[in-house]
């Protein structure tokens, strides 16, 4: 169609000359390459954009392979960075709710000193064996355990004052023993390890905490994988994290002892480290004076006697 310039026309054939020419600007045409052409008042021209689909009238642009490849290796470096942090965070929050734990426990135990002059419950015999020496808080039939039976948590000691036995619980506690494959110390079902966390210092039992000094310095409960805890009936069975007359601590639990598959479960917070008897963590604390502590890994040089005995029964002080 032709068009003169500067001519005027008719009013209707120049309505329709406009509509022609608007067309001729919008027209989109796509060659066997699939290049996008439009008519212009100059002729064809190409499109500069790359079209992949249209939905609802419009043109929409695609991703290359290229950049779906860039897109993941990017997500996937920064989960990289992320993961270790987000463990650490979790890892942290165990620790946490375990201390709380362990804080509450102390606040049993003072309650109940309260109503028995200050004595400590009896759970344990002058024979290694006896009272207090596993898990279990209830028997098959839903009642508590007496704490002079020999299958019984030292928990049940304090049960009258315990509203949730889920105090004596650890998170990390939990985690670390649903991951062992070996037997279970006692042969219990690991069920009954969730509240049964922490180990009690044996060398207390029937103590008058009121004729104790330096309360601030003295164990009463602390992170194990054993329920209560002494020097051992004889050289190798060390639970505790002084050394006692031995060179090292926790020998029952290092290399070549009885338990040695179990030594990850007693420094079983802020782990940083994969050797069998070696986790670079810590473990949490309870002690007389009701305060709630971390202690590091240590071979026990510089965890003194007194800290379980204070008053030297049963280990040579300091």
């Amino acid at each position: 169609m032709i068009i003169f310039p500067g001519k005027r026309y008719p009013d209707k054939l120049s309505r329709l000359l406009r509509e022609q020419n608007e067309i001729m600007k919008t027209q989109r045409i796509k060659d066997q390459r699939g290049t996008l052409w439009m008519h212009t008042r100059k002729g064809l021209a190409p499109l500069e954009i790359s079209i992949s689909n249209r939905e609802n009238g419009r043109f929409l642009t695609g991703f290359t392979l290229i950049e779906l490849l860039v897109v993941i290796a990017i997500i996937a470096i920064l989960m990289a960075i992320l993961m270790p942090a987000l463990k650490r965070v979790r890892e942290q929050a165990r620790d946490v709710s375990c201390r709380s734990n362990l804080k509450q426990v102390g606040l049993v135990m003072f309650m109940y000193l309260q109503e028995n002059e200050f004595k400590m419950p009896k759970v344990w015999w002058t024979d290694h064996w006896g009272w207090c020496n596993e898990y279990y808080w209830r028997h098959s039939d839903g009642t508590y355990y007496k704490p002079t039976e020999n299958d019984s948590y030292w928990g049940t000691a304090f049960k009258e004052y315990v509203n949730d036995t889920r105090i004596f619980g650890c998170p990390s506690f939990k985690n670390a023993h649903e991951m062992q494959s070996i037997a279970k110390l006692y042969g219990c079902d690991v069920k009954e390890f969730y509240d049964s966390a922490y180990a009690l210092n044996a060398y207390l039992d029937g103590e008058g905490v009121n004729t104790i000094r330096n309360q601030s310095e003295v164990i009463v409960s602390h992170d194990h994988v054993e329920p209560r805890i002494e020097q051992g009936h004889d050289a190798g069975h060390n639970d505790m994290l002084c050394r006692g007359v031995e060179s090292v601590n926790l020998s029952h639990y290092r290399q070549g002892g009885e338990r040695q598959d179990w030594y990850r479960g007693i420094f079983r917070h802020n782990i940083s480290r994969g050797g069998n008897w070696e986790t670079g963590g810590t473990l949490n604390t309870l002690w007389l004076d009701n305060h709630v502590s971390r202690i590091k890994e240590t071979p026990g040089n510089d965890i003194p006697n007194r800290y379980y005995d204070p008053k030297g029964k049963h280990l040579t002080l300091p």
